[in-house]
């Protein structure tokens, strides 16, 4: 019922700008996620400042909520129903390429505009040799600390991912902090999330162990999602669990009530964290399982349909939105890594010497690994998450990582490879 309603709401949304863009302003319909409270109020913002700029487009925001967004998105596609703009988590981008449900934007968006782009943004955005999306933010992940505590139980403070902890230093840590906590529970690996989560924060643990979560070049999953490497860095994270080791968090306070002197989570805690331990609070790469550290990457893009009945008017809100003070201004509300060089110059968390900058360090310095840049990533990422679900309770970890593979790779014969060919525009 909850798609049959949004496909209504998108159908008469197109109808809305059919009739009222017949005159000299086209109207543009945007779709956009209910993230945190302070990106829903800056992208009303944003378009408020751009609709009150100019005279000739007009931007018309619907917000979607964040639970079902890609759900809401797909049935939107199948029914030939998206709007002019629309924002999509970055690696089901290649779905909809595959799908031919997307326009490339290289000769939409300005040749500077472009240019100004984290590189790690457009390796997300692209595929097949062009550019389908782009975002205002990238995304970081790290560990947390809490300084005082660490200090207390002697713990190094690695300052780049070169000087990680190895997976041993930081069980040695672990334990050192459990020794000293009441109920022994000292790390906060974001339980109480789910979905997508589990793959974003969790398969840098698997290329920093030598594994993934497909071959990148067969795009098969059997051999290297279920390999000797995976399976041993996943038993490791396990036992952390299985050791009492790990705060559920429940309540989503487990490191800013200090019940746990370690987080492993993104950048969008920024904000929250900082103002329960203001100085206290470090920022930590994540630890290194022999292959160096890794961590995860992408978010959120912009991309205009190949149906849009405006793509240069979309453009134009795009192209609005890449600016380097939209950027910052988003880029603040959520503690994102801002888009463009400029913005990063500008930003006082992001800066050099700024309290972010090992973020844009992982994305510029090789650390950050996109998730896998194929059409299959929705089973890839579904699969990944009930492998997690498995070993969290204390399932097998070989037997969940071999189902998980067998299913990614039953998807990828099912639909011959995916051949490069289909809905192509």
């Amino acid at each position: 019922m909850r798609y049959r309603l949004i496909l209504l709401l998108a159908v008469l949304a197109l109808a809305c700008r059919d009739h009222h863009g017949g005159g000299r302003t086209p109207d543009i319909e945007v779709w956009f996620h209910t993230g945190q409270p302070g990106e829903q109020r800056t992208i009303e913002a944003q378009v408020a400042r751009f609709n009150a700029g100019q005279d000739e487009i007009t931007v018309h925001l619907t917000l979607l909520p964040e639970g079902s967004y890609n759900a809401q998105v797909q049935a939107a596609a199948a029914a030939g129903a998206l709007p002019d703009l629309l924002e999509l988590d970055g690696p089901f981008l290649y779905r909809y390429v595959w799908q031919g449900a997307l326009r490339p934007l290289d000769d939409l968006l300005p040749a500077t505009t472009l240019a100004g782009l984290l590189p790690s943004l457009r390796t997300q955005g692209t595929c097949g040799g062009h550019l389908y999306g782009v975002g205002s933010f990238d995304s970081g992940l790290g560990l947390w600390g809490d300084r005082a505590t660490l200090a207390a139980v002697g713990a190094r403070l690695p300052v780049t991912s070169g000087a990680a902890w190895s997976a041993e230093e930081m069980e040695g840590i672990l334990d050192r902090l459990a020794a000293a906590d009441p109920d022994g529970a000292v790390l906060d690996l974001k339980l109480n999330y789910a979905g997508e989560w589990f793959t974003y924060a969790f398969s840098p643990l698997l290329q920093s162990a030598g594994a993934d979560l497909i071959d990148r070049t067969t795009g098969r999953a059997g051999g290297t999602l279920d390999s000797p490497a995976a399976v041993a860095a996943l038993t490791r994270l396990q036992g952390w669990i299985r050791r009492g080791r790990v705060d559920p968090n429940l309540d989503d306070a487990a490191f800013t009530g200090r019940r746990v002197a370690l987080s492993w989570v993104g950048h969008w805690e920024y904000p929250r964290y900082h103002a329960a331990l203001g100085d206290d609070l470090v920022l930590l790469p994540l630890p290194d399982f022999g292959h160096g550290s890794r961590t995860g990457e992408g978010s959120w893009q912009w991309a205009i349909p190949a149906a849009s009945r405006s793509p240069e008017g979309a453009a134009a809100f795009l192209a609005f939105l890449l600016r380097p003070e939209e950027v910052g201004a988003m880029a603040a509300a959520n503690g994102g890594v801002p888009a463009t060089g400029a913005a990063i110059a500008r930003s006082p968390l992001y800066r050099p010497g700024g309290p972010l900058r090992l973020f844009v360090a992982q994305l510029t310095g090789g650390v950050a690994v996109p998730r896998p840049r194929t059409p299959a990533y929705p089973v890839i990422t579904a699969a990944f998450q009930r492998c997690f679900d498995d070993l969290r309770n204390g399932g097998d970890v070989h037997a969940a990582l071999a189902r998980a593979a067998a299913a990614i790779d039953r998807d990828l014969a099912d639909n011959r490879g995916y051949p490069p060919t289909r809905g192509r525009r």
